[in-house]
């Protein structure tokens, strides 16, 4: 094979793969079996098996293996405060679908066990708004460092443009503002 047609035959399998690989990564439209957990699940209220409220989800547990495992359910308490946060694992909740949006029920939940359950013990302590707020400002800084370096060098180069062609005119400026000597003053 010479080395043209090597050449040929590589860039058409590296062409080839370009779409492919695309298709693996990105994700362009939600299918019809698909939904977000964020509007579908999180926030929406639990019922025990006789259809009381007995909390909300508040978030999903995920494992090493990027599979939901289970659920957070925020319990008791009013506007958050004094909630009491309980695991339960996906299987003990009954997920449905219906014309009024999504149904979450635990039918095993009763007060006296959601009471009794041990509080959820996080590995690492949830994000505080200042770290969030950090890492969102530098994530800001990143998308338009590039772009601030730009205008700052563009904004320098025309300063010093101005600042050069407005010289001559400033040292006249200079020159008319001296006062004029008296006539009458004594020449040296």
């Amino acid at each position: 094979m010479t080395p043209r047609l090597f050449a040929l035959a590589f860039l058409t399998l590296a062409v080839g793969a370009i779409p492919a690989l695309a298709d693996d990564i990105f994700l362009t439209e939600q299918k019809p079996t698909e939904y977000l957990a964020k509007d579908r699940l999180i926030g929406v209220n639990v019922h025990d098996g006789d259809g009381k409220v007995i909390g909300d989800i508040e978030d999903l547990v995920v494992d090493s293996d990027n599979k939901i495992v289970g659920a957070i359910i925020g319990i008791g308490g009013l506007l958050g405060v004094g909630e009491k946060k309980v695991a339960v694992s996906l299987p003990s909740l009954s997920i449905e679908s219906t014309d009024k949006g999504v149904v979450i029920t635990m039918p095993a939940a009763t007060k006296d066990a959601l009471t009794a359950a041990p509080a959820y013990k996080r590995a690492n302590p949830p994000k505080g708004w200042l770290q969030r707020a950090a890492e969102k400002g530098e994530e800001i800084r990143d998308k338009s460092g590039p772009a601030y370096e730009k205008a700052k060098a563009a904004a320098k180069d025309a300063y010093e443009s101005a600042k050069e062609k407005a010289g001559p005119a400033l040292e006249k400026a200079k020159q008319a503002a001296q006062p004029a000597a008296p006539a009458d003053a004594p020449k040296n």
